[in-house]
């Protein structure tokens, strides 16, 4: 929000320089981003002085140039300057640019003047004409000065050259109070209030509005009370359209607005200084002389300024005549109804609109309006026929005319200020530090809180009903803090500290545990959008579309609805890497996916890994080896091993239909993660032409499992014996075969198996395959004899030949 320095000082007498004024509104929670300079012509004539010509000869070698001698006033002797303009002659009085002066072309491109030589002849500056200097389009010939002036005179006083200092402050949704330059007049003199400077805030009078005659009366009608608490209109007859005088265009440009007209012009100017959206309608293209705030069926068709067409809601609220819709209340008017440079009368509209509905409207139609942005945080209704009366006493002013109607005004249930009771120990309590009572009654007046009573307790008050984001206790002892100053809470020298007993296993603490360790096993995280095309389930038959969250107003059909999978958005991650030469990729996820589901909505927390291409980075000194899937099953059996889990897992075949391959691991019956190798056919429609590992940890279930506490084993005091089995099998037989009959031939002494080698190919029969599987062996007890050893091991071959077929290599 921009606010004008020089606008500012209308309302606030003060002579503070900008720092220190935007120093004071920053401590005051209105925090100044920064501070522009604003000239009502661009460069402000600086350099430009008042010169008389005291002599002006022919220049000896060109027809059309003269020499020109010029006083500057700046008692230095006359200077020499070549001039071409056919009117300059001795005794005028002209406006000089002097050496070192930057003039702007129409482009706003500068140029300097510097001194030159002309056909010959030296030139100490410019006499300029009209164009030269900004002030008009003319370039017959130089512009000629009041002979009553003096020479050295600036040219900026001359042409009343306006600069100011523009504050752009950061203004925060809850501060619809300060959505003006009166509301921010108002909080500076509670800022100064507090700094023992009591200085009045000026309010524009409106004593002189009264009605000249009664000619042109609209009859107004509210239809819905609810959207529209408030409306207030009247006419104004006889106006002369035209552009505003100089000072209000140059308000209006200081903020970054351009000028239309001044009817237009001054309902932007109220909007600004007051906060009171304004709109004004041609009267002669009100039909039936009536105004009518209601609702229009759904599917109306509708033009606005912009000249977009528009199909409306029948929740939106509009400005109508008898014979249709003439404005989007609140937010945009319309086309057909607006002030042209025709128009002789005009009803003149102020009213408070609901701000639920303004914003709705104005969300629904992709619009945002200085108006619409004002009353979606709530505007002040108490002011709503002041600034009415306000704009059309300035209206008069810039643009003629009478006021020929009475003031309607609709307000058939007053909103009413809010009632808090404020409590001194919960005051003391919050701002760490207790405030005497008169301090607080004293910021409390000045930020306009009535008090109604003091007790011992506390004090009873009543908030002005323009402050929609002070309702409540705790907000009153934020608004005293922020005019008593933050920075004048003192902090006491005694250090308080709290020791909680927070849980080894709270979520976020195993989430950070977890993520570190992938992290040092190469992993990068990634953070996926949450909304996703609902196309993707389509890919798997476990999706189902009915399940899909879909979003009212998505922002595109490839983003409407929220994830069911994070599968789909890891692959996009991939595709987009694989696509700018990055192969090698280790990624995981923390993230949740959304089900819309026959008991309710249900949200899930995922972690994620994907592994596709490369175990390593290319090296010299190794052969490249791709990532397998039994690196993965590694990988995810750290993880479960760093929570405590690896022992309380065991292995299900894999059920979901996104693997070509793979395994579920699961603590009783319920399965916590899923992991294998992406079938092509959905990599395919990645364009992914490399293998994609991918493991899905159901995250909420895991830490239903994760235990608080630790237990410790003794250190076997007894060697551990290694034995190895070359067993050739059939294709179709799985190590997890091979895993459960080991388990339970040996149950005791038996502590690790592990596959160490998988071989398929040259001289092996066909239909078979070779499996290297080493065997832990240890007794916890005692150290084991080789009888001991060779008896288990024979058994373990024993029972693989009768069970599974297999035999010795």
């Amino acid at each position: 929000m921009r606010i004008s320095y020089n606008w500012l000082k209308q309302f606030i007498k003060i002579d503070w320089k900008s720092e220190e004024t935007a120093a004071l509104l920053t401590d005051l929670g209105l925090e100044v981003e920064g501070v522009e300079k604003f000239e009502s012509l661009k460069g402000g004539l600086e350099g430009i002085v008042v010169g008389h010509v005291l002599t002006c000869e022919p220049h000896p070698d060109a027809d059309r140039l003269k020499v020109t001698t010029v006083d500057l006033g700046d008692g230095n002797p006359p200077v020499q300057i070549v001039c071409g303009a056919p009117n300059v002659a001795a005794g005028q009085k002209v406006p000089v640019a002097t050496i070192g002066t930057k003039l702007y072309d129409k482009e706003g491109n500068a140029f300097e003047i510097k001194k030159g030589k002309i056909r010959g002849q030296e030139s100490h500056g410019m006499i300029c004409a009209e164009d030269e200097l900004g002030l008009g389009e003319s370039h017959d010939g130089i512009l000629i000065l009041d002979a009553n002036l003096k020479p050295g005179t600036l040219g900026k006083t001359v042409f009343n050259i306006e600069t100011d200092e523009v504050f752009e402050i950061g203004l925060t949704p809850n501060r619809a109070d300060a959505m003006s330059h009166f509301g921010v007049a108002r909080d500076l003199k509670a800022g100064f209030v507090q700094k023992e400077k009591h200085i009045e805030l000026i309010t524009p009078s409106v004593s002189n509005f009264k009605v000249d005659k009664r000619t042109l009366k609209m009859d107004v009608t509210v239809e819905n009370e609810k959207l529209a608490p408030r409306y207030c209109g009247v006419t104004i007859s006889g106006l002369s359209i035209k552009p505003s005088p100089a000072w209000l265009q140059n308000r209006l440009k200081a903020i970054g607005l351009t000028p239309k007209n001044n009817v237009v012009d001054v309902t932007n100017y109220v909007l600004h200084e007051l906060g009171q959206p304004l709109h004004a309608f041609d009267a002669n293209k009100i039909k039936g002389n009536k105004v009518i705030v209601k609702t229009v069926a759904a599917g109306t068709k509708f033009t606005t300024l912009d000249e977009v067409e528009r199909t409306l809601d029948a929740e939106d609220l509009m400005i109508c005549h008898a014979e249709g819709p003439m404005c989007i209340a609140g937010v945009f008017g319309g086309k057909d109804s607006g002030v042209t440079e025709d128009t002789t009368s005009i009803f003149l509209e102020s009213a408070y609109f609901n701000p639920v509905s303004v914003r709705k409207t104005a969300k629904r139609h992709a619009l945002n309006t200085d108006a619409s942005f004002r009353f979606e945080r709530g505007i002040d209704a108490t002011i709503t026929e002041y600034a009415l009366k306000r704009a059309a006493l300035l209206i008069q002013e810039v643009a003629g005319g009478e006021i020929t109607s009475d003031i309607v005004d609709l307000y058939p249930k007053k909103i009413e200020d809010f009632q808090v009771f404020l409590n001194f120990e919960k005051a003391k309590k919050v701002i760490g530090e207790e405030l005497s009572k008169e301090t607080i009654k004293k910021i409390l007046v000045a930020l306009d809180i009535k008090i109604n009573n003091v007790t011992e307790a506390g004090i009873g008050l009543v908030i002005p009903s323009y402050r929609v984001d002070v309702q409540r206790e705790i907000d009153v002892i934020e608004e005293i803090l922020r005019v008593y100053g933050y920075n004048n809470i003192n902090f006491t020298e005694k250090l308080n500290a709290t020791i909680s007993n927070s849980s080894r296993t709270e979520e976020y603490k195993v989430q950070n545990l977890i993520a570190n360790q992938l992290c040092s096993l190469g992993f990068n995280e990634m953070m996926a959008n949450s909304l996703t095309t609902p196309n993707y389930i389509q890919l798997s038959k476990n999706l189902k579309e009915e399940f899909n969250v879909v979003m009212l107003n998505p922002l595109s059909n490839d983003l409407s609805a929220m994830r069911q999978s994070m599968l789909f958005s890891g692959l996009e991650a991939i595709s987009f890497n694989i696509n700018r030469k990055r192969s090698d990729l280790k990624l995981y996820e923390f993230g949740k996916t959304y089900h819309k589901l026959p008991s309710g909505y249900e949200e899930n927390k995922h972690l994620t890994l994907f592994l596709s291409g490369n175990r390593a980075e290319e090296n010299w000194t190794q052969n490249q080896q791709k990532s397998d899937f039994f690196l993965f099953k590694g990988y995810i059996n750290s993880v479960l091993s760093r929570i405590g889990l690896d022992s309380k897992v065991s292995s299900l075949p894999v059920e979901s239909d996104i693997f070509a391959e793979g395994l579920s691991l699961a603590v009783g019956k319920e399965i916590i993660v899923e992991f294998g190798t992406i079938k092509k056919s959905i990599l395919k429609h990645f364009d992914i032409k490399q293998e994609v590992l991918f493991a899905d940890f159901n995250w909420g279930k895991i830490q239903k499992y994760i235990s608080n506490k630790i237990k410790f084993t003794d250190i076997p005091k007894y060697p551990a014996v290694r034995r190895d089995l070359a067993l050739l099998l059939n294709e179709s037989t799985h190590f997890e075969e091979v895993y459960k009959i080991a388990k339970q031939t040996e149950k005791k002494l038996l502590k690790e198996i592990n596959l160490f080698d998988v071989y398929q190919g040259k001289n092996l029969p066909e239909g078979k395959k070779s499996y290297a599987v080493s065997f832990i062996i240890q007794d916890e007890s005692k150290t084991l004899n080789d009888k001991e050893i060779e008896k288990i091991m024979n058994k373990l071959q024993m029972n693989f030949e009768n069970q599974l077929g297999a035999s010795l290599r």
